[in-house]
């Protein structure tokens, strides 16, 4: 069976932590997870052919990337099928950029070009589906990822293609999540069985991203003051203003009842009055909010994805700090910066 888009890829369900050696006996690769938008890049039966890109939810994007397409007309063989993530390299930044990876993402093919020329996109490979026009799913694992390592070898592959790092050492694992995700664009790992075959739509690897604590300023809630269900949370930028780095996922019963003992009423004059937030990243779903007085510091756990000063992902309510005060909290930009003292 020759494969087409749409592919439905394999996906991942959420870990906190690797599991223990006792629960990985049958074998397994650590790869890194990168922070980016999964991609499945298709390569034509015939030289002349059309290169393909789709997303993960089967929408045909090439026009977007001609960069990356032209690479795959002048670098890849034909018949071949590529699972990854797309990444962006901001060169003004210094690194890359998932804001600059959605403005790539969003552009229109006449606008396309410039952008990459400003903007160039990268593909990190982490699994060959087709080869030769012969589909592979099912193959187990290490399989693939031997076909894929020969891939790159045989053909000298480099920029804009990158072969996905790969160890089956846990000791290596556990120093990427510990140590490369402070390299922007890489968030955690994934743990990918090496017996297993290529599942479409279903979850059977895991991912685990890097969570550290850091603490923001309590500007906002959903729910009532008795009740609060979210914490929309601030931080303060040079000039003294109070910005928002993100939502909270629902508090849990305790953890509400804990937040709802030191909440008090917005003041006249509220930073944020006026101001509406929407439910999640890229969302426009908006928020029902009740403005709080902005006095109040939350310690929260958080994710490597940082935007701008703003946390992608909702973070997660740990305990309220009443040990610092909002002059204490790291100033907006700083990302996952720990409070002082």
């Amino acid at each position: 069976m020759v494969l087409r888009p749409p592919v439905e890829p394999m996906l991942a369900q959420a870990a906190e932590s690797i599991p223990g050696p006792a629960a990985l006996r049958a074998g397994v690769a650590y790869e890194q997870k990168f922070d980016g938008h999964r991609a499945i890049m298709f390569t034509p039966a015939e030289p002349g052919g059309a290169v393909l890109v789709q997303t993960r939810r089967g929408s045909l994007v090439q026009d977007r990337f001609p960069d990356l397409v032209a690479a795959a007309e002048q670098q890849l063989p034909t018949g071949l099928v590529l699972d990854g993530e797309l990444l962006v390299w901001d060169a003004e930044a210094g690194r890359l950029s998932f804001e600059a990876l959605q403005r790539r993402a969003a552009a229109r093919s006449r606008g396309a070009a410039a952008l990459a020329a400003k903007l160039p996109a990268y593909f990190v490979a982490f699994d060959v589906l087709q080869q030769d026009g012969q589909e592979l799913l099912h193959l187990p694992y290490a399989d693939r990822r031997s076909r894929l390592e020969n891939l790159f070898t045989r053909h000298a592959l480099t920029a804009p293609w990158t072969l996905c790092p790969m160890t089956t050492d846990l000791a290596k694992a556990r120093e990427w999540l510990e140590s490369w995700t402070d390299v922007s664009g890489v968030e955690g790992i994934l743990i990918k069985p090496l017996a297993s075959r290529y599942h479409p739509s279903y979850r059977g690897w895991t991912k685990i991203r890097r969570r550290d604590t850091t603490e923001a300023i309590i500007g906002a809630i959903t729910g009532t003051l008795a009740r609060p269900q979210l914490l929309v949370l601030g931080r303060h930028d040079a000039s003294g203003g109070l910005r928002a780095v993100g939502r909270s996922v629902p508090l849990r019963p305790d953890a509400a009842r804990q937040v709802a003992e030191h909440l008090a009423v917005a003041p006249p004059g509220h930073p944020w009055s006026g101001v509406t937030f929407t439910s999640a990243w890229g969302s426009r779903d908006v928020l029902d909010v009740t403005l709080v007085r902005p006095d109040l510091v939350a310690e929260v756990s958080a994710d490597r994805a940082v935007d701008r000063g703003v946390f992608r992902h909702p973070l997660r309510f740990q305990r309220i700090r009443l040990d610092v005060t909002v002059d204490d909290v790291p100033p907006f930009g700083q990302g996952l910066a720990a409070a002082a003292g």
